[in-house]
């Protein structure tokens, strides 16, 4: 049996005091660009104001505390003081309209929001103000009855002055702690790992946002095994564009740091390509994180030759990432220890991952092979009998990595993990006889052209490997006659490509069927604000452009 690791047991306040008695003051935060430089003595120290602060407004273990904002300092520590307390932190997304900012309120039950006042075109104290008109009218800290909302009792801004009177100005919500002394702050100090410690909402592309509800155990876990797979030390400085309210960004980045006793470094509050060289390149970071469009726009953005790149390794995920680019990213910026990884946010999120060190040709052709304590099958997804090696099925995982389960949605946990605690993806993989795992697609964004089954990612593959194409995304658009025809969205590097050249292209090696019918040139994707494309959009912006209305309207059996 596989050795346990130190976390074992331990809740995440409880091992941020183990590697801070361990490392000392050391550096763990950093943010370039506001001048930021916590050592471990005084994020720990600010950490514990905030969890004074939370407890003396009646925050209570157990109590969910929502966190409404770009990828701020004031993320992370209510990340690690939500935990101190044994609350559990709700990671609101960013991107969020008015309308998927209340439901999440309501369904998870939120007792305290922190927010950020603004980002891109989103007035967040206006949204809140909307949603919960009290606001307007009643002080910061009196008592609050909202028939929508009823489990909401405080807003508070982590910015100095809120456009609010019942919302919380940073500092004084901060000086609220003054109130707690250390005997009542040690008093909660949590000790069991399979609390729920985060609620995290999956995209809701299916249906209405679900949340994961994940344990201090999971997380642990998870970034313990993702920082061994990558050799982390207390010498490494971790660049992470992730953003924090993402899996990737809080356990990836955040925690696997942390227990490593490694500089988590961000470049901003979102990312910004030129942004993450400079702070890599300034911070001579030895890791750097990311996901495909992210990459991609860092090795092709037109200043890239002007900063120096010392990192050698890091994760790679959040989509299925194309072997040119894995090429593209060893060979122009070095990172000749980069990893693809698999995983998603039910599974805390890392499922498989290669090892830094593994041979090249397993770190730039695969997702690598399951993280310690963590068992993975591929399964018919009508049969959910196992098939084969080589086999293309769904993944499914089971081990420490899996979810508690949805909040308030058993229906929906019951569908998510079969008999024996196996959940499925939803993801389509093969097993390589290397043991290792190669993702074919989401088996939602199969294409099926008159009765035959196309994978985006093939044909994704395929056209990446053309001299004028730097990025696609294949998404299928409805065929009144077909069902499905493939349509091909390209950011070329040569503007003197063409559709016909596309087209011929793809036919030298693929059926005839893969072949896209419609070719679109985009200057860029959507994507969401964690960098994955949002093909439901794609499929969206092409019914409308083709003048496919009444084929997307067609019933189906």
């Amino acid at each position: 049996m596989a050795e346990q690791p130190w976390v074992d047991g331990l809740t995440i306040p409880e091992a941020l005091r183990h590697v801070h008695a361990r490392v000392g003051d050391q550096e763990i935060l950093v943010y370039p660009h506001l001048g930021i430089r916590w050592g471990y003595t005084e994020f720990l120290a600010r950490v514990d104001a905030l969890a004074r602060a939370l407890l003396a407004v009646g925050v209570v273990p157990g109590a969910h505390v929502g966190i409404w904002s770009t990828s701020w300092p004031e993320w992370v520590l209510n990340q690690f003081a939500t935990a101190r307390i044994g609350a559990v932190q709700v990671n609101v997304n960013p991107a969020y309209t008015a309308h998927e900012c209340g439901f999440v309120l309501k369904q998870a039950d939120i007792d305290t929001l922190l927010l950020t006042d603004r980002f891109g075109n989103t007035d967040y104290e206006a949204v809140i103000g909307g949603l919960v008109p009290d606001l307007h009218s009643r002080r910061c800290g009196e008592a609050r009855t909202c028939a929508d909302f009823p489990k909401l009792r405080h807003v508070v801004s982590i910015k100095a002055t809120p456009s609010l009177p019942g919302i919380w100005p940073w500092e004084e919500f901060l000086a609220q702690g003054a109130a707690v002394d250390e005997t009542r702050l040690a008093a909660v100090m949590p000790t069991d790992p399979d609390r729920p410690v985060n609620i995290q909402f999956t995209s809701g592309t299916t249906g209405a946002p679900k949340g994961a509800m994940l344990s201090h155990r999971n997380l642990l876990y998870n970034a313990f095994h993702t920082g061994a797979r990558l050799h982390y030390t207390k010498d490494d400085r971790v660049c992470n564009p992730f953003p924090y309210y993402h899996c990737a960004g809080c356990v990836c980045g955040t925690l696997t740091c942390m227990l490593y006793g490694a500089a988590m470094v961000t470049p901003g509050e979102h990312f910004d390509p030129e942004a993450t060289l400079a702070a890599a390149s300034s911070e001579k970071c030895t890791v750097l994180h990311g996901v495909p469009t992210m990459f991609n726009a860092e090795v092709h953005h037109p200043n890239f030759d002007q900063y120096t790149i010392v990192a050698d390794r890091g994760v790679i995920g959040g989509s299925p990432c194309p072997v040119e680019l894995m090429h593209a990213l060893d060979q122009e910026m070095g990172l000749n220890r980069l990893t693809a990884v698999y995983g998603l946010t039910e599974a805390s999120p890392v499922i498989t991952l290669c090892d830094a060190d593994d041979p090249e040709d397993q770190r730039l052709k695969s997702v690598g092979y399951p993280i310690p304590g963590v068992a993975v099958r591929i399964i018919d997804p009508q049969t959910l009998a196992e098939v084969p090696d080589g086999v293309q099925g769904e993944l499914c995982a089971k081990g420490h990595n899996v979810m508690i389960g949805y909040y308030k949605r058993p229906d929906a946990t019951e569908e998510a993990i079969l008999e024996g605690g196996w959940l499925r993806t939803g993801d389509l993989a093969t097993k390589l006889p290397s043991g290792c795992y190669h993702i074919t697609g989401r088996s939602k964004d199969l294409i099926i052209r008159g009765g035959e089954n196309v994978y985006p990612r093939e044909v994704e593959e395929h056209l990446l490997g053309h001299p004028k194409i730097q990025d696609v995304q294949v998404v299928g658009l409805p065929d009144a006659v077909f069902g499905e025809q493939v349509s091909a969205w390209i950011l070329a590097k040569d503007p003197s490509l063409t559709e016909d050249e596309v087209r011929a292209y793809c036919r030298e090696k693929l059926a005839h069927f893969k072949t896209p019918k419609y070719v679109a040139f985009v200057e860029a994707f959507p994507m969401t604000v964690s960098g994955k494309v949002q093909k439901f959009r794609l499929r969206d912006i092409g019914v409308e452009r083709y003048g496919l209305e009444a084929a997307a309207k067609q019933e189906t059996l």
